[in-house]
């Protein structure tokens, strides 16, 4: 068999840093990767060239490649160049322009791709200025001066670049399109409505229709302002939907996953990248405060003490004077032995009280944490002095006998912000509150009343599948054949709120796309994050990505990862508009009239499989560092650390394996670990007992006793003493 003819791309860099050390760039190697990542082994990147920012040398370049002597001979026809750089407002921003110049033919479906496929990460790409076209029988595509940008931009439309490119270099159209829309569609790897509504009103967005039904407005669940709409398809579409189109039946499914696999860390780097950050929010300072993260420093209201205050039970006195008249500044001149029998004149105690001022040669009896008298500068013990007499009623002291050597001025005192000063740092950013570590009662002392803190998500979880039933049932025959008890939902529920997050039930949902659809746009106004199980394979009913991707109109950052349990394991956002109300709102995004405008927010959709124990593993796995993320929690996700095998332990051949097990340290202080048995996906025993997830490479031979590997910790480390 002939080696398919690839067809030759270049790549041009416009920037005057990388012109003057090439070392600077980092677009060249993205895009390269992109084409061979990416273009289905269409794509053959024959040159790239770097330049400054000028329009002469754009030309000119280009030129090179596009008008090259060559008649029929189309071994030097370049098909495709794709610029990079230069195509923002910029003073130096002349890209677009200067490409303009040399195009014959503009291609504005290709800009259109590009920026509704940019528009879908950042409201900024309104910023950009791409230009696309033809010239002689070569495709020209400008792309983002940033490395992320420009991949972003090229991957939106690489899949349809071999039909323009093929038709630019001179091949007929109507052998080209025979076979309709729906070939090319299948020949380019992607997938397109065709109209195919079916009635389901809520799957598709056209000609700039809303989903009339779906606005939800005036509703309020836990995010201040009620939820106006979910963005449909139509504001900004999916660069290109991989999932099932449920209305074309079960013939037409995939039969084959089209997500790629992903390893773990590669998982966990998108999670990290589409993950909303932080959103600050104030809150009073009480018990309530434990858990939440600082969203700025903490500065202290008020000096601590906010008076001179004695730091032991005794009596107050007036340090003698030295020779000069005044009281001693140092250690030796102002070290005086009181003795003698002083009258006590008054009492300090640490209510709140006005005590009478305090003259040489009397003391007055004071408590702990009481404040000094006006005109005293110390205080005595009271096991250093001797009750010399009584009042007449024999109820107070009159008369005490003091016998104490070297005192000085501030002896047992706790001065004014000895403790803590106004204005002093209390807390850092980024530092969590505790219920054991005093940060509560540390802002109480110094008289902050509110923090500003980031907001901690609120978790739903939905169960979903027509043989799901609540784990209450009680049928008075038994359950019927492929009926299943929801273990995963109450799991699920309650690990999100040990590690301190609120949760919402959002219930059980049938395997129906309308009934599907409908619970998620619900809970998108309830919830942060959605965390779902069951119907992420490949089955005709497993209809959460399709829902997602053609109802939601959201992005599937992937959908499949190399790992034991958890294959299946999906993570998407979805844009939200969120009304915010009244005259004075801060907006971001679109404001409309009436006093009215709108944010946009980015909710945040894990797929989980059904099984139980891939499902508790994948949401401490994948979901809990988001969580972390988005409450401003530093490390993320399960803390690991080294343990050694008890015994063996049999690998999968083909992935990593996320091994559940019992860690425990010894009285030699060595961590190991013990399998909870067999790891099968839907055994429910395997997750009994477990407080670590054993990360295990895949491999043919097992990891003998001894061996040593990391352990996530899910729970505390148990002591292996306990266990005897």
């Amino acid at each position: 068999m002939a080696a398919p003819v690839l067809l030759r791309a270049t790549v041009l860099v416009v920037s005057t840093t990388a012109s003057q050390d090439a070392a600077t760039d980092k677009a060249i190697p993205v895009l390269k990767d992109v084409f061979a990542t990416d273009g289905d082994g269409k794509w053959d990147v024959a040159e790239t060239s770097i330049v400054s920012d000028d329009a002469a040398s754009i030309r000119a370049r280009i030129l090179q490649w596009t008008d090259t002597p060559g008649g029929d001979d189309d071994s030097n026809l370049m098909n495709l160049v794709v610029t990079t750089g230069g195509t923002g407002f910029a003073v130096s921003d002349i890209t677009p322009e200067a490409v303009s110049a040399v195009i014959e033919k503009p291609a504005p479906g290709l800009v259109h791709g590009m920026l509704a496929a940019s528009l879908q990460v950042t409201p900024f790409a309104v910023m950009s200025r791409p230009v696309a076209g033809v010239r002689k029988r070569t495709v020209i595509v400008t792309l983002p001066g940033s490395p992320k940008g420009a991949k972003e931009n090229l991957q939106a439309i690489l899949r349809m670049l071999p039909h323009a490119c093929v038709l630019a270099a001179g091949m007929d159209s109507r052998s080209l399109h025979l076979g309709g829309v729906k070939k090319l569609e299948q020949e380019a790897g992607v997938a397109g409505s065709h109209g195919h509504d079916h009635g389901h009103a809520h799957s598709h967005s056209h000609g700039g229709h809303s989903h009339g039904g779906h606005s939800h407005v005036g509703h309020s669940h836990g995010h201040g302002h009620g939820l106006v709409r979910h963005a449909p398809p139509g504001d900004a579409p999916p660069a290109t939907p991989l999932s099932n189109d449920p209305s074309l039946g079960p013939t037409r499914r995939n039969r084959a996953s089209p997500y790629p696999m992903l390893s773990v860390d590669e998982a966990l780097a998108r999670i990290d990248e589409f993950t909303p950050g932080i959103v600050e929010s104030k809150r009073p300072v009480n018990e309530d405060l434990v858990g939440y993260v600082l969203a700025r420093d903490v500065y202290a209201a008020e000096d601590v003490p906010a008076f001179r205050a004695s730091i032991v039970d005794g009596y107050a006195v007036v340090v003698p004077k030295d020779k000069d008249g005044e009281k001693g500044a140092s250690a030796s001149e102002s070290s005086r032995t009181l003795s003698g029998v002083f009258p006590v004149t008054s009492v300090s105690h640490a209510a709140p009280d006005e005590a009478k001022v305090l003259r040489d040669g009397e003391i007055a009896r004071i408590t702990t944490g009481a404040p000094l008298p006006a005109g005293a500068n110390a205080v005595v013990m009271v096991e250093n002095t001797v009750l010399h007499a009584l009042t007449d009623d024999s109820q107070e002291e009159k008369e005490v006998e003091i016998r104490a050597a070297n005192v000085r001025d501030g002896d047992n005192v706790r001065e004014v912000g000895s403790d803590v000063r106004k204005g002093q740092l209390l807390l850092h950013k980024g530092e969590r509150i505790t219920a054991v570590g005093g940060e509560v009662g540390l802002l109480a002392a110094a008289g902050v009343q509110h923090v500003a803190v980031c907001r901690r998500p609120v978790v739903g979880v939905l169960s979903t599948g027509n043989e799901i039933v609540e784990h209450t049932a009680r049928p008075p025959s038994g359950l019927r054949l492929g009926e299943v008890r929801d273990t995963n939902r109450p799991t699920l529920l309650l690990a999100a709120q040990e590690w301190g997050f609120d949760t919402v039930d959002l219930g059980i949902a049938m395997d129906q796309p309308q009934t599907l659809e409908q619970r998620l746009r619900d809970a998108l106004r309830q919830v942060d994050v959605i965390v779902t199980t069951g119907g992420v394979s490949m089955g005709e009913l497993d209809l959460l990505k399709p829902t997602i991707e053609r109802a939601l109109g959201g992005t599937i950052h992937f959908g499949r990862v190399a790992m034991k349990p958890g294959k299946p394991t999906t993570f998407a956002t979805v844009l939200v508009k969120e009304a915010i109300r009244g005259p004075d709102s801060v907006m971001s995004g679109v404001s409309g009239g009436g006093g009215h405008s709108t944010r946009r927010l980015v909710r945040s959709i894990f797929s989980l499989p059904g099984n139980p124990a891939s499902a508790l593993v994948t949401f401490h796995l994948f979901v809990l560092p988001a969580l972390h993320k988005m409450a401003g929690e530093q490390p993320r996700g399960l803390p690991r650390v080294p343990v050694t095998l008890s015994h063996d332990f049999v690998l999968d051949k083909e992935r990593p394996e996320y091994h559940r097990a019992v860690v425990s340290v010894g009285t030699d202080g060595v961590l190991r670990a013990m399998s909870t048995g067999g790891q099968r996906s839907s055994k429910v025993g395997s997750m009994r007992g477990a407080n670590a997830l054993l990360c295990m490479p895949a491999g043919s031979a097992p990891l003998k006793s001894g061996a040593r590997v990391d352990a996530l910790l899910m729970s505390n480390i148990r002591s292996e003493l306990s266990e005897l």
